[in-house]
C-alpha cells in the first residue's frame, strides 16, 4: 500500500484545474518518465526539468541588443500595420521605438483584435523575445512576453525553459508545473543529515521549487545543488532497489556448488588452444563464489571475441560434476544457436548432454526437451525467454548464466532465481561498461573482466571512407572475394523510408547482386527464423561470400574466416554499437579491417565517433567515450528494458554522487534491513517518488 501522504503526487495531471484529457495527452510526452501509456502524473511533472532559461535582467536597448540574443525592451508603440485583406501568409507588423533606435514585432497569422489590445499605439510596453537583425532592420519575430509597463512587475527576471511538443505552450506548462508545485506534500527527510552537510543539499521541496523557480540562470544548471539533490535522491532510490533484489536474491540460500573436477579437466583438454589470463583469473573467481553457501551474484564484462562462452561452459561444467544442471540465457535466437553452436561440440566429446530451448521448438522436440530438464537426463540447456515459462520445470538447476543481462530487468532476474532452488547467477556481457554506469545497472554485483583477446587475433585495420568513394570500395570489395575473403556489409534499415533516404539492406542487396552473382545473401530482422539461419550457414560454409546485413548480426554471430566488415551510414550508428558490429570480423587469425562509409557533410558528434573507432580498439575506452558523447539513456540498450534511463540524474554531470549513493545504500540496509526506522520509513517514501515501488514489495514479501 502506497502511504498516503504520497497521493498528490501520484494523482494524474487531469486533476489540476484546467488541464483537460487533451492537454494532459500533450504533456504526457514531454515527461521524463517512460509512463507505460498512462496519462503522466503531477510527481512526472514536477520532474520536468527546464532545460534553459530566458534572462530578463538582459536590457540593453535596441540598438544594442546583439544578434540571436534573448533581450528584454521597454518600447513605445508606434502604429500597426495589418496583412492585406484575404492575404494571410504576410506577417502583421507593429512598429515601436525606444531612445537608441527601432523594431518590427513581427506575428504570423496574428489576430488583430489581440494585438492591439496588447500593444495600443502610443503607450509604453515591455517586452522579451529573441532579436533579429536583416539588413540593419532591429526585429523581434513573436516575443515570448508583452506586459504593459505598468503591469510589468509581474514578470519573472529569470524564466526556465521547458521541453515543449507540437500544440503545448510554455505558458501552458509552467501553469500546470506551479500548480503541482502547490499540491508538493511537506514529506519527511530521508537523506542522511552528514551527506546533507557535506553537499549542501537544500531539502527536497526546497530543491524542486528553486529549479522550477529559478532567481538565477546557475538554478537551472545540473551543476547546482537543488539539481544535485535531486539527481542524489534519485541514485540512492536506485542504489537501494538493486541491493533489496541483491539481498533477497542472496537470502533464498545457495549452497556450495563444488565438482571432482574430472568433467572440467576433461573439457579443458577437448579445447584447441589454451585459456588467457584474464580468463583464468576470472574462472578463479567464479569457482571461488559457486564453492561458498551464498549464492553467487556475478557480473563477467568481456570484450567482443574475449571468450566469455568458454569461460561460462567451464563454469557450467563445474555445476553438472556437483549432480546438478545449468542453463545458458540469450536475449535472441540467433545468439541462442550461436551459444549452442559454441558450447555442444566441446560438450558432448566429454560426455554432457545439451539441448536448445526457444520459442522456434515446437511439438516433439519440445517435449522430449522439456521431460529431459525435468528428469536431469538434459546437463545444460541454452535458450531464449522460453527458459522462464512456466511448462519449464528443472530437476535441479545450480547455475544460470544470463548473456547481454542488459537487455532483462530486474524482474526477469527473479524470475530465472525462482527456478530451481535459488541458482547461482552469472551475467555476461559485451558491451563493456564504465564502472559508473556498472553501479547503476548492476549494483553491487561482483565484477569479473577478460581484457585480453585470445592468442593469436591480429588487430582490426579501421578506416573511414566517403560515401562518394561508393564505386571504388565495391571494386575493392570484389577484388578480396576473388582472393578467397569473406565480407559483411551492414545497413541501417531493412527497406527505404520515405524520411530518411537511407539505402537500406534489400536496396544495397539488390544493387550488389550484379556484381557479386551468386556469391551473396541477405539477412535482416523481418526474415522468417529459418530463413536466417539458412542466410548465416550458407555465409559460414562458403557458399556465398558477401552478407549484406541490418544490425542483426551485432551481437554473437561467429564466423572466424570473415575478414572484412563495412558499415553503411556509420555516422547514424552509436559508439557502442559501431564497436559491437567491428567485433564479427578478427575473430581469427588473419588480418581484418572494418570499412567506415559516412555521407558527407558529418556533424561534429558524428566525426567524434568515428575519429575514436579509428583510434582504438579497446571497448573500455570506446564506452567512456560513449558516455561522454550521448549520457546514460542510450548506453545500455533501450531506456524501456529495466536500464537505468534516469529522469532528473544525469550520468555525465553527477557521477561522483553515484559512489556516495551506493555506500549511503550500503551502510542504511546494514543497520536497517528492512527500513524500519524513522529515516528507513522516509526512504520507503522516495523508493515510490522515484517508481522503485517493486523494492518496497520485496520489502513486504520479507
Amino acid at each position: 500500500m502506497r502511504p498516503s501522504l504520497l497521493d498528490p503526487l501520484f494523482a494524474p495531471i487531469s486533476s489540476i484545474p484546467g488541464i483537460g484529457p487533451k492537454v494532459a495527452a500533450l504533456i504526457t510526452k514531454v515527461v521524463p518518465t517512460d509512463t507505460g501509456g498512462r496519462e503522466a502524473r503531477i510527481g512526472d511533472l514536477l520532474f520536468t526539468l527546464p532545460h534553459s532559461i530566458i534572462d530578463r535582467r538582459n536590457r540593453p536597448g535596441i540598438a544594442y541588443a546583439e544578434e540571436g540574443t534573448i533581450v528584454t525592451l521597454d518600447v513605445r508603440v508606434d502604429r500597426h500595420q495589418p496583412p492585406p485583406r484575404g492575404n494571410r501568409s504576410v506577417p502583421y507588423r507593429v512598429f515601436a521605438h525606444d531612445d537608441t533606435g527601432e523594431v518590427t514585432l513581427t506575428f504570423f497569422r496574428g489576430h488583430a483584435e489581440y494585438l492591439s489590445k496588447m500593444l495600443p499605439e502610443g503607450e509604453r510596453v515591455i517586452v522579451s523575445g529573441r532579436m533579429e537583425w536583416f539588413n540593419g532592420r532591429a526585429s523581434m519575430v513573436h516575443p515570448d512576453h508583452i506586459a504593459r509597463a505598468d503591469a510589468a512587475d509581474g514578470l519573472p527576471l529569470v524564466e526556465p525553459v521547458y521541453p515543449l511538443t507540437a500544440g503545448l505552450s510554455t505558458k501552458v506548462l509552467r501553469r500546470a508545473i506551479q500548480a503541482g508545485l502547490e499540491k508538493l506534500p511537506e514529506l519527511p527527510e530521508w537523506q542522511d543529515a552528514s551527506v546533507m552537510r557535506r553537499q549542501t543539499f537544500p531539502d527536497f521541496g526546497a530543491a524542486l521549487r528553486r529549479i522550477h523557480n529559478p532567481a538565477d540562470p546557475i538554478d537551472t544548471s545540473p551543476e547546482s545543488v537543488a539539481w544535485r539533490r535531486l539527481a542524489y535522491d534519485e541514485f540512492l532510490a536506485g542504489q537501494i532497489a538493486l541491493a533489496l533484489v541483491r539481498a533477497r536474491v542472496r537470502r533464498a540460500a545457495g549452497r556450495p556448488i563444488v565438482g571432482d573436477g574430472q568433467i572440467v579437466e576433461k573439457l579443458r583438454n577437448a579445447l584447441p588452444y589454451s585459456l588467457t589470463r584474464s580468463q583464468e583469473t576470472a574462472l578463479t573467481e567464479i569457482n571461488a563464489d559457486l564453492a561458498k553457501p551464498e549464492r553467487m551474484l556475478r557480473l563477467l564484462q568481456g570484450d567482443v571475441g574475449a571468450g566469455k562462452t568458454v569461460v561460462a561452459l567451464l563454469a557450467m561444467a563445474r555445476a553438472v560434476e556437483s549432480g546438478a544442471q545449468a542453463a545458458l540465457m540469450a536475449p535472441t535466437e540467433i545468439l541462442a544457436r550461436q551459444h549452442l553452436a559454441t558450447i555442444a561440440p566441446l560438450a558432448e566429446r566429454v560426455g554432457l548432454k545439451v539441448a536448445v530451448l526457444t520459442g522456434r521448438e515446437k511439438g516433439r522436440d519440445r517435449a522430449a526437451t522439456l521431460a529431459g530438464l525435468e528428469d536431469g537426463t538434459i546437463n545444460i540447456v541454452v535458450g531464449t525467454h522460453a527458459l522462464f515459462q512456466d511448462a519449464v520445470v528443472f530437476r535441479d538447476l545450480a547455475l544460470a548464466v544470463v548473456d547481454e543481462q542488459h537487455r532483462f530487468g530486474v524482474h526477469q532476474r527473479l524470475a530465472i532465481s525462482a527456478k530451481g532452488s535459488a541458482p547461482d547467477l552469472l551475467v555476461m556481457t559485451a558491451t563493456p561498461i564504465p564502472r559508473t554506469l556498472v553501479l547503476t545497472a548492476f549494483g553491487d554485483m561482483d565484477v569479473s573482466r577478460l581484457t585480453e583477446k585470445p592468442a593469436g587475433r591480429q588487430p582490426i585495420r579501421t578506416v573511414t571512407m566517403s560515401m562518394e568513394r561508393l564505386d571504388e570500395l565495391v571494386h575493392r570489395m570484389a577484388e578480396a572475394v576473388a582472393a578467397g575473403q569473406k565480407v559483411y556489409w551492414i545497413c541501417p534499415l531493412v527497406e527505404e523510408s520515405e524520411e530518411i533516404k537511407l539505402m537500406s539492406a534489400e536496396d544495397r542487396f539488390a544493387s550488389l547482386k550484379p556484381v557479386f552473382g551468386e556469391k551473396i545473401g541477405l539477412v535482416h530482422g523481418r526474415m522468417k527464423g529459418v530463413e536466417k539461419d539458412e542466410a548465416m550457414r550458407a555465409f559460414k560454409d562458403g557458399e556465398t561470400r558477401v552478407l549484406v546485413a541490418t544490425t542483426v548480426i551485432e551481437v554473437g554471430v561467429d564466423v572466424p574466416d570473415a575478414t572484412i566488415m563495412v558499415i553503411e551510414h556509420a555516422e547514424r550508428f552509436g559508439l557502442a554499437q559501431l564497436h559491437q558490429l567491428r567485433g564479427r570480423v578478427g575473430r581469427g587469425s588473419k588480418q581484418s579491417s572494418c570499412v567506415l562509409l559516412y555521407k558527407d557533410p558529418l556533424g561534429e558528434t558524428a566525426k567524434k565517433r568515428l575519429t575514436v573507432m579509428r583510434d582504438t580498439e579497446d571497448g573500455f575506452i570506446i564506452a567512456e567515450e560513449d558516455l561522454k558523447l550521448r549520457g546514460e539513456g542510450e548506453l545500455l540498450g533501450t531506456r524501456q528494458s529495466g536500464t537505468p534511463g534516469f529522469q532528473v540524474a544525469r550520468i555525465e554531470d553527477h557521477a561522483d554522487l553515484l559512489e556516495i549513493a551506493r555506500d549511503d545504500a550500503r551502510v542504511l540496509l546494514t543497520s536497517d534491513p528492512n527500513l524500519t526506522s524513522a529515516r528507513g520509513a522516509a526512504v520507503r517514501l522516495l523508493l515510490y517518488v522515484f517508481g522503485r515501488d517493486e523494492a518496497v514489495r520485496l520489502l513486504q514479501a520479507g
